[in-house]
């Protein structure tokens, strides 16, 4: 719904309510004043008889009263309630006293009530006659309603077409109104739809009216355009580390969580693995669950290490982290040969959780593709006081022009390299290196395999 027609109907809800309300009231008051009216009137003529039949009454206590002729719809009961006399053009219709109107006037006070009468309503008005201290007769004065009501009814059509026919006209030059006074805005959203269309931040919004709110509307607009630009390129940014980081997120728990189903396997495996062997298992599983809890951390460590901040560093041994990538990459694919050379005594500096997750990437990528028949090798080195980790596979190799792009996000190389990843983990095992001041480097040839190596600084340069 456009702004021009909601403020219209705004005006046009506001002025029927008021008419509502005015109509109302008028009503009202109208129906109440005519009721009045004739209430008094009747009051006026039961008050006339009874002062008549108490001068009749008070020396001899009990002459007949006769109604004069000239009264209309009048009615004399008696104390009990019979009917004593009446004017002839009631003929013989008896004006009705209900039961709570009777005993009303016994006890001294007026009653009025409406009833129909052959089918026409009447207001009946009954008096007491009271001669000394004691009710000897009933008045009662009818008035047909019908022209009341059909004075009111004539009223609220009136007010009805009336209240109707101003609406429509408010409406009418309300929609005018609004269109006139919309027009400079409508100029406005079709300049910021074309901007947006054609992408064109230069483009300003071009208004020659008064510095009003809508002229202050353009200001403003022209100069959050200049700005538009740089948040636009940053907004991508960001949601291109947001979603770099819900796959990370994706990939990395992929891996423990296999761990521990694997473990759970072993464990449910008939015949059952001896007590040393299930120890050994449920320690691992404790571990990668705990893993999982620190990774969950780690993928926050590594969307920090986008924004450029440095994971944590410090002296890892180098026996123990190898050992640990090993055994679990043979967890994962317990039919494969992985060969780990025994490791330099000697530390690496960095973060233990990162590095044996860049390990265990380069393992699961060289698992997924080397034959099952092949080898897998682990290696360290020393040189010049920075330690080198090589995985070496035995896989199809990688084209020499493909090389370049194996580390970036969701690249996956050839058909023969592609198996079924996401093209994530190396991405995130060269970012997570990078992060700890290493570099992550790859020698290939096609159809003998290759060679992915993690170079980290000694633990010595720490300490020096």
């Amino acid at each position: 719904m456009s702004i021009r027609l909601r403020l219209t109907l705004l005006y046009s809800a506001i002025l029927a309510l008021i008419l509502i309300v005015f109509s109302a009231t008028l009503y009202v008051v109208q129906s109440r004043a005519t009721l009045d009216a004739i209430k008094t009137t009747l009051a006026r003529q039961a008050e006339e008889y009874a002062s008549t039949e108490r001068r009749l009454l008070a020396p001899a206590g009990g002459a007949p009263f006769v109604v004069p002729a000239r009264r209309r719809w009048t009615q004399i009961r008696n104390a009990d309630g019979a009917i004593s006399a009446r004017t002839a053009d009631l003929g013989d219709t008896t004006l009705p006293l209900s039961e709570a109107g009777l005993r009303a006037t016994q006890s001294g006070s007026a009653w009025v009530e409406t009833a129909p009468v052959e089918d026409e309503p009447l207001l009946i008005y009954s008096q007491p006659v009271i001669v000394q201290n004691r009710v000897v007769r009933i008045v009662q004065v009818a008035a047909p309603m019908a022209e009341r009501a059909q004075a009111l009814a004539t009223l609220r059509f009136i007010l009805t077409v009336a209240s109707g026919l101003t609406i429509l006209a408010a409406f009418a030059i309300g929609w005018v109104l609004a269109g006139m006074a919309l027009r400079p805005i409508h100029q406005i959203t079709r300049t910021a739809q074309a901007i947006g269309a054609e992408r064109n931040f230069s483009r300003r919004v071009q208004h020659t009216g008064p510095n009003d709110e809508i002229g202050q509307l353009a200001t403003t607009f022209n100069a959050m355009l200049t700005e538009l630009e740089s948040a636009y390129r940053q907004l991508e940014l960001a949601l291109q580390t947001q979603r770099r980081f819900v796959a990370d997120a994706s990939h990395e728990l992929r891996t423990p969580l296999t761990t521990i189903r694997g473990n759970i396997e072993l464990l449910r495996r008939a015949p059952p693995l001896d007590a040393a062997e299930q120890a050994d298992v449920l320690a691992d599983t404790k571990d990668e669950v705990e893993r999982l809890i620190r990774l969950v951390n780690q993928l926050l460590m590594l969307a920090r290490a986008d924004a450029g901040r440095a994971l944590r560093r410090e002296p890892i041994p180098l026996k123990s982290l190898i050992d640990d990538a090993c055994r679990q990459a043979k967890l994962l694919a317990p039919q494969r040969t992985i060969q780990c050379d025994p490791p330099l005594d000697a530390s690496v500096l960095g973060d233990r959780d990162a590095l044996k997750q860049v390990l265990l990437i380069l393992l699961d990528n060289a698992l997924a593709h080397t034959p099952p028949h092949a080898t897998i090798a682990v290696t360290t080195a020393l040189a010049d006081r920075r330690v080198a980790i090589g995985v070496r596979d035995t896989g199809p190799g990688i084209a020499p022009e493909l090389l370049p792009h194996i580390f970036e996000r969701f690249y996956r190389g050839d058909a023969l390299r592609s198996g079924g990843g996401t093209g994530l983990g190396l991405a995130i095992a060269k970012e997570l290196t990078q992060a700890q001041d290493g570099a992550l480097t790859v020698e290939s040839q096609v159809g003998q395999g290759s060679v992915f190596t993690v170079t980290l600084p000694q633990a010595v340069e720490w300490a020096d």
